[in-house]
């Protein structure tokens, strides 16, 4: 089974209690680009209409308290409220609550009369049957998912693991989520970016990065440029982080 903890390795600087960059496998940076991925509409559902900065949560609640009997006949909320999320990790112990959708779980539906087109939105006027002269049709017939229970690797190219980035090198990510191959010039060239010349200020600190931590992140990639300080060294809620200008 795979594990439920990633470990990472920390260069901390000391004298001002921040994050300088973080020593990260391929599923820390997986996770990490999986948050693109995430449609707007999920962020608000995972992070609560509270938490959140702006007022995209208020566009969010006004289609929530929107009657149905307002919106086209082949749309319906949950599309925008619930959308699907597409997910390349490879580790699904790191998709955020919620956004671990398998494809049984995706339903499509089509047309009786051109089985061919299908659609993620029940109740959608079958194009074709318009243009082909059959009248208006409806996509209203449930897609069966078949031979789901098959491992997908055997799909896959040879060294292909999964997810977004290969697990050849060690990746640093730095406080503002920034993430490059680990190399010793881009250490030095940070280093000297934020005018660390005194490396005994500079300390090493191992943490574990589980998957209860990821809404913390994403709450504070939202928020601040100091995310990796804002999760594992700030004791305050990330939700009180001041927004960095």
């Amino acid at each position: 089974m795979a594990s439920s903890k990633i470990s990472l390795k920390l260069l901390i600087d000391g004298k001002r209690n921040k994050v300088v960059f973080a020593e990260a496998g391929k599923e820390f940076v997986d996770f990490l680009l999986n948050l693109l991925a995430l449609p707007v509409g999920t962020v608000i559902r995972l992070l609560t209409k509270e938490t959140m900065v702006g007022c995209v949560a208020n566009l969010y609640e006004s289609l929530e308290k929107l009657n149905e009997s307002y919106l086209q006949p082949n749309q319906n909320k949950d599309s925008l409220l619930k959308p699907t999320i597409p997910t390349q990790v490879a580790n699904p112990n790191f998709l955020l609550p919620g956004t671990n959708t398998k494809p049984e779980d995706r339903k499509l539906y089509y047309c009786k009369n051109h089985p061919g087109y299908v659609s993620d939105i029940q109740n959608s006027i079958c194009s074709h049957c318009r243009s082909q002269g059959y009248g208006t049709g409806y996509l209203n017939h449930e897609v069966t998912f078949v031979g789901t229970s098959c491992s997908t690797s055997k799909y896959r190219s040879t060294g292909d693991q999964g997810g977004y980035v290969k697990d050849l090198v060690t990746y640093m990510v730095t406080d503002d989520l920034s993430v490059s191959p680990m190399s010793m010039v881009s250490g030095v060239s940070l280093l000297n970016k934020f005018n660390i010349k005194d490396f005994g200020v500079l300390e090493e600190r191992a943490v574990e990065f589980e998957i209860t931590q990821g809404l913390e992140l994403l709450k504070a990639s939202l928020l601040s440029n100091d995310a990796l300080t804002a999760v594992f060294l700030i004791n305050q809620k990330v939700s009180d982080v001041v927004p960095t200008k």
